[in-house]
């Protein structure tokens, strides 16, 4: 069982940064947000997308189907399996829950040749959200974000304003950026500075 004495300890990049990103709101038609979604499980996991056993192995530890289909997200729950590579997947779960879901991939895998590390502590997840988070997005990135090219249930490795992350788009129409958490403060601040522009539309 995971130690509640280390997740009080925790502290988040960016959370002496709420007063800003709360600042930053921007409300109204061509509103957009952004927020953090503070120690997201991370697992990194590595095996044969060919081995059939590996895959059965990893749908009865999650409950669902890995993606094999390039920069797709696979989701059951609150557990999501991000394609990064043929045989390279992140396992994003509940804030806190990495160390259930490391237990659990460790135990149906356990005769299998795979790799199963946390990340958790590797990186933190802004979320982008409203009308204009596409806008505010093409900004940073050289990626066509365009809704026929990147969906609902899509990834991509990236780069957002000089800094590397995962760029996901939820079901739900936000988008959310895996971002190490050395590079948090810059990319936030670099976000909010980019939507600034809508504030000053919403006041027109």
């Amino acid at each position: 069982m995971a130690d509640a004495t280390l997740f009080a300890r925790r502290r988040s990049p960016l959370q002496d940064h709420g007063a800003a990103l709360s600042r930053g709101a921007v409300s109204g038609p061509r509103g957009v947000t952004l927020t953090e979604i503070p120690h997201l499980a991370q697992i990194t996991l590595r095996g044969d997308p060919g081995n059939t056993d590996f895959l059965a192995a990893v749908r009865s530890a999650l409950g669902l189907d890995l993606p094999l289909k390039a920069n797709t997200v696979a989701a059951a729950g609150d557990v999501s399996a991000l394609w990064l590579g043929p045989d390279e997947w992140l396992i994003a779960g509940a804030p806190d829950s990495e160390a259930d879901l490391t237990a659990r991939l460790n135990a149906a895998l356990k005769d299998q040749h795979v790799s199963v590390v946390d990340v958790t502590a590797n990186r933190t997840v802004l979320e982008l959200a409203g009308p204009s988070a596409r806008a505010v997005l093409e900004k940073a990135c050289g990626l066509d974000l365009r809704p026929r090219e990147f969906k609902a249930g899509q990834c991509a490795q990236t780069n957002l304003a000089r800094t590397v992350g995962i760029l996901e788009m939820t079901q739900g129409g936000a988008w959310r950026i895996y971002v190490r958490n050395s590079f948090a403060v810059y990319l936030a601040d670099w976000l909010l500075d980019a939507m600034a522009e809508y504030a000053i539309d919403a006041k027109f």
